[in-house]
């Protein structure tokens, strides 16, 4: 991992923020979706992308019924 050099305090409701420079960077619009990953004492954020439920793909993605489903995956479901 690369230090950035930027210190952010929790709040008393326990949110940071992340710095403008680092959204427009990694371009992290304001109501983007960010998961959160835990590594014995280390947090990572990344950018959410909707997966496959089957395949784990992330191409072509669409929900359906509340799930994602990618084309490939669709097709094959469809030839059933």
């Amino acid at each position: 991992m690369k230090s950035t050099g930027i210190v952010r305090p929790v709040d008393n409701l326990g949110r940071i923020v992340l710095p403008i420079e680092l959204r427009r960077m990694l371009d992290i619009d304001k109501d983007a979706a960010l998961e959160v990953y835990v590594d014995s004492d280390v947090i990572v954020l990344k950018k959410y992308q909707p997966a496959c439920i089957f395949c784990g793909s992330a191409e072509q993605v669409q929900q359906y019924e509340g799930r994602n489903i990618c084309g490939a995956c669709r097709a094959k479901i469809a030839a059933l």
